[in-house]
């Protein structure tokens, strides 16, 4: 049994690809369902971000489960496994918790340290509870993996000064636009990230900001938080023939704006220039939009070149939040190790209690004569001897858990004696 993590990130694949592998989240329920009736797969969750889309399993084989996992891709995207198989990553046991560790502490995020990508790793594992796909291994994984985020952010500076993807994408605005100070913007999206955006303009000096969301009440309630206006999806055109940038990361599964709509609204603009962010996953707007003069595109790929240029700073952490990722890993397997073995040896010594009162019910006649001092001397000898046969295999048991030789020997313990 292993768990299993398989996946793509944007280390490893190009945005276009990415973008079609993405899983929203209205689909997460039905991709967990899924997952977990392939053949080897027990458990499992999807973190699925605007960074990677990745997949961890609780599996009987990694081989079966790599098969599983690559299969749901294929299926989920529509295409053929050979489009992006070279693309994939696979880690199993300690190097899958060791992925997923530094994934919660933000060093293989596009930008290091940013802190929104703990709360969609609580996110998954929570939707995954929801929905009955993880248990007595995901769970504490994950648990773990939340503590470890925590740690990291406590104890090191890695998250110091940019620390969500949506700071990130208003800075790279900001050193476009040369400033933000009396700019209107039009943030599309209300989610978790459209919000961050929001609030990242909000104290960069803006003079206005308008939202706009496919939930009207969503749109009115952080637009209200934040001073801003509520616009309309339905308005758009409207809006961006007004503004200085638009800032856009919706959940949409396709585009919301097409190089058509963007060319009809810059020829309303009278010449002067638009700023389109796009930090969505897959994209909001039409990539051919950025050949459209007098508008310029932004988009992941940007902002991992903006992020990787002012990230010698938050470098220096690393090393620190890699020695925390290593001790806790040990923790983890530690703690994981005592779970995994622990049933079978409390089987084993069940089975020894069990034969310990057998026999001295047995000879219970024989013992008749001896006084209360003299029977619990014999009852205590009859445990030492039971405890003493039984300690060497718990201790080898314990050390080789987690290991093919560990398998083996449960194995054994199993068919010897019965459990």
């Amino acid at each position: 049994m292993s768990v299993v993590v398989v996946g793509l990130n944007h280390r490893t694949v190009p945005l276009d690809l990415l973008e079609r592998m993405t899983v929203p989240a209205s689909r997460l329920p039905k991709a967990l369902a899924d997952l977990t009736s392939r053949e080897h797969v027990t458990e499992a969750v999807v973190l699925s971000t605007c960074n990677r889309i990745e997949v961890y399993v609780f599996a009987e084989k990694f081989h079966g489960a790599y098969q599983d996992i690559r299969n749901f891709f294929a299926e989920a995207s529509h295409m053929a496994p050979e489009e992006f198989s070279d693309h994939l990553t696979s880690l199993y046991d300690g190097d899958a918790a060791r992925h997923l560790f530094s994934v919660a502490s933000g060093l293989d995020s596009a930008v290091l340290g940013e802190h929104e990508i703990l709360g969609q790793v609580r996110k998954s594992w929570e939707t995954a509870s929801t929905e009955g796909a993880v248990g007595p291994v995901l769970n504490p994984l994950f648990r773990h993996a939340l503590e470890v985020g925590k740690r990291v952010r406590t104890e090191t500076a890695i998250s110091r000064n940019i620390t969500s993807v949506s700071q990130a994408a208003v800075a790279m605005a900001t050193e476009r636009l040369g400033g933000l100070e009396g700019r209107q913007v039009l943030v599309v999206g209300a989610g978790e990230m459209g919000e961050g955006l929001a609030r990242a303009l909000h104290g960069g000096g803006v003079a206005g900001i308008r939202v706009a969301n496919r939930t009207w009440d969503r749109a009115v309630e952080v637009a209200g938080r934040l001073g801003g206006e509520p616009v309309r999806l339905d308005d758009l055109p409207h809006h961006l023939a007004e503004v200085d940038m638009l800032l856009t990361s919706t959940g949409a599964s396709a585009v919301i704006l097409e190089h058509g709509d963007l060319a009809s609204v810059v020829g309303e603009r009278h010449g002067r220039e638009l700023l389109v962010v796009d930090i969505a996953v897959p994209r909001d707007v039409d990539p051919a939009a950025g050949e459209i003069d007098g508008l310029t595109l932004l988009d992941m790929d940007d902002l991992r070149e903006f992020a990787e240029a002012g990230i010698w700073e938050r470098q220096r952490e690393v090393t620190a939040v890699q020695a925390i990722v290593d001790a806790e890993l040990d923790r983890y397997v530690d703690e994981s190790t005592a779970r995994s073995v622990a049933p079978l040896v409390s089987s084993l010594r069940a089975r020894g209690d069990l034969v310990r009162s057998g026999e001295l019910q047995r000879l219970s006649t024989r013992l008749g004569d001896l006084d209360d001092r003299q029977r619990d001397a014999v009852e205590a000898l009859a445990a030492g001897i039971v405890g003493k046969l039984l300690h060497e295999p718990t201790v080898r048991m314990k050390d080789a858990a987690g290991t093919a030789r560990g398998e083996r020997l449960a194995e054994a313990l199993r068919d010897l004696f019965d459990l």
